[in-house]
């Protein structure tokens, strides 16, 4: 297992798979030098063809985070800084990032930390953890949730979360679809490295696709979206139809055993 540490952002890689941990007491909130590290660590990420799942986490048990940093704000962090490569956190804007992220969220996630979760292809959640989008209270807009939030859970819903910024524990974002799975706290980085296992096991040619396709058809017409899918007019599934994989696939169901993926 490979451990690096850079500032407030530690990781550690085993075999295929890299723990992204928020580091930053004492809430873990973030600054625009974080949100650069961030994006810097998930650039690494996706252009690694050695690592096919990301997890994000964070340190301690009270806070996953916050969202940004209002200390750092004061302290002359412009709000429209340098976010970095994947804009707020890393994530929410980092360009072609068609590899499966989970999140592990192990406490209080709001504003800014609930986008950065809403960022990830997977959340788990401890029975502990809390959520909310108080924006509006301090007179400002969510505005990667406004535009996420209502496309993943009903739309009435969503609007009750922005509009009064209250908060709802894990088992309400289950209800609506936001969470996976709730866990035990002392369990939430078990379950989710048993989750990123599985999914490293699996096929990342088709992981790629299907990022890539769910990603640029959110704002399609369903038959054009197809027909992109058909006529191999995405990277990802050109390369994927035209693959090893794809026969190795086949193959293996007709043999009746497991398939083995090579990424090519």
């Amino acid at each position: 297992m490979k451990h690096l540490t850079q500032g407030p952002v530690k990781t550690r890689a085993d075999g295929a798979i890299l723990e992204v941990t928020l580091d930053r007491p004492k809430a873990n909130a973030i600054d625009l030098a974080t949100s650069r590290v961030l994006g810097d660590v998930f650039k690494a990420f996706r252009d690694d063809d050695t690592l096919r799942i990301a997890i994000l986490r964070a340190e301690g048990d009270k806070f996953f985070c916050p969202g940004w940093d209002l200390k750092a704000a004061a302290g002359g962090d412009a709000v429209d800084g340098d976010y970095g490569v994947g804009g707020f956190g890393g994530l929410q804007e980092l360009p072609n990032l068609n590899k499966p992220v989970i999140c592990a969220v192990n406490g209080i996630c709001c504003g800014g930390g609930l986008e950065l979760a809403l960022s990830c292809d997977l959340i788990l959640a401890s029975s502990t953890a809390t959520f909310a989008l108080p924006e509006i209270r301090s007179g400002t807009i969510a505005d990667a949730a406004s535009i996420k939030l209502p496309k993943r859970i009903p739309y009435h819903v969503a609007m009750d979360l922005l509009l009064t910024g209250r908060w709802f524990d894990a088992e309400e974002g289950k209800h609506w679809g936001l969470i996976r799975e709730i866990c035990a706290p002392e369990d939430l980085l078990e379950k989710t490295w048993d989750l990123a296992r599985h999914l490293a096991s699996g096929p990342p040619l088709v992981y790629a696709a299907i990022k890539e396709v769910v990603r640029e058809a959110e704002d399609m017409r369903f038959q054009d979206a197809l027909n992109r899918v058909t006529k191999r007019q995405f990277a990802t599934v050109d390369r994927l139809y035209g693959s090893e994989d794809l026969m190795e696939g086949q193959n293996a169901f007709t043999e009746k055993r497991d398939p083995v993926w090579k990424g090519r």
